[in-house]
């Protein structure tokens, strides 16, 4: 019984893990990151650049 418990635990946060991971590699380098309001790098400056 402590096994499945165990096991549970351990594969439902290996799930979340992975899920966090997903959604912030959507978001983008910039957007992910957790200084992005004080970042002094303009992100928005460098993508517009690949654009062209």
């Amino acid at each position: 019984m402590v096994n499945v418990v165990l096991g549970a635990l351990i594969f439902g946060y290996a799930a979340y893990s992975i899920t966090k991971f997903v959604k912030k590699s959507k978001q983008g380098k910039c957007a992910a990151c957790a200084i992005n309001k004080s970042c002094a790098s303009s992100c928005s400056v460098i993508e517009e650049k690949q654009q062209v």
